[in-house]
């Protein structure tokens, strides 16, 4: 291990330091799903520590790589939601991976020391294989997507990333390459660890899951008037055919929501209404509308306040603050690699 002797003066991992580090890709306008799944634990992260959040365009050409016309404007969707979701660029750095060049340069060095096999037992490779059977992913850019995260990450110290159940893999496989990093030129980067956050279910209004391609989402840029007419025809338990019929709240898409945006007591009340037929769903669901609504108005002021902003300049505030980081990383990487 005779390198770790050559390591760049100030660049020993931060292991006293937590960084968060993580990402969306610009696929289209967020919904519901996307405030429970992430951006409701971001927007309490960025208060904690040091935060960069990375609209990672060059992951949406992945699967994507046909159709980008709309990658750009996906950015600026993306940036709007965060931003009105409550993501202040004031307290975690916001960028477009794209604009950080030393993402792939250092992607390029570690893809020289990552084994093949590494990337091929990834689960979500085969998965998404399965998934996307409309599309040639085929390609050595899917393939290597996972790497493309652990640069993510590490390019800017990240050491802390907030993922679900289905991510861990991906962090597991971000440590792996930074040992086999820090073992072959020199203990350098941190290894991440992943941040796990309980994610309640929240399916699609039609009970699938949420997604764009079912149509079956409220996104965070719906209005009031949207929203209602979502939810009032929202399938329920199939067994209240009529109002006198009793049901099983758990058995039901709209007490999902529920579980999500209703405080503990209105669901006890909606159990104990719905088990034995003392509510009606046009009642349970007028409780879930008022509730939606007074999560969503501060999420509509904040859209309306940065409607007026220059977007732009937040994005290049952004590259600034990371771009500082990700420099600096790439010339300690540079020294330590002898390129």
């Amino acid at each position: 291990m005779e390198n770790q002797t050559n390591i760049p003066t100030n660049t020993t991992p931060n292991t006293q330091k937590k960084i968060v580090m993580s990402g969306m890709r610009p696929t289209g306008k967020l919904h519901l799903g996307h405030w429970v799944g992430a951006l409701k634990n971001w927007v309490v992260l960025q208060n904690q520590y040091p935060c960069y959040f990375s609209i990672v365009d060059w992951h949406a050409l992945t699967t994507d790589y046909m159709k980008t016309g709309d990658i750009k404007r996906y950015n600026k969707e993306v940036l709007l939601d965060w931003l009105s979701a409550g993501i202040d660029p004031s307290k975690a750095s916001i960028f477009v991976q794209s604009s950080i060049k030393e993402i792939a340069e250092l992607y390029l060095l570690l893809n020289m020391i990552t084994p093949l096999g590494w990337l091929e037992r990834v689960p979500t490779f085969k998965e998404q294989q399965a998934q996307l059977q409309d599309r040639d992913i085929n390609t050595i850019g899917f393939l290597g997507y996972p790497l493309l995260q652990t640069v993510d990450i590490i390019v800017v110290r990240g050491n802390l990333v907030p993922v679900g159940e289905d991510q861990v893999y991906h962090i597991e496989l971000a440590r792996e390459v930074v040992r086999r990093f820090n073992f072959i030129y020199g203990n350098y980067f941190d290894e991440p660890q992943e941040l796990l956050t309980p994610i309640p279910k929240l399916p699609g209004l039609d009970g699938r899951k949420m997604s764009k391609s079912y149509d079956n989402s409220i996104y965070l840029s719906d209005s009031r008037e949207v929203v209602e007419k979502k939810i009032r025809p929202m399938k329920t338990d199939e067994r209240r055919q009529r109002r006198t019929d009793p049901g099983v709240p758990d058995d039901c898409p709209v007490f999902d929501f529920h579980k999500c945006f209703s405080s503990e007591g209105e669901r006890e009340t909606i159990t104990q209404g719905c088990t034995t037929a003392g509510i009606g769903c046009i009642d349970c669901k007028k409780i879930l509308i008022a509730n939606v609504h007074n999560l969503m108005d501060p999420i509509r002021e904040r859209r309306e306040k940065y409607n007026n902003s220059n977007l732009d300049d937040i994005l290049e505030t952004g590259r600034k603050q990371a771009g500082e980081v990700a420099q600096k990383t790439l010339e300690d990487v540079r020294e330590l690699v002898k390129v």
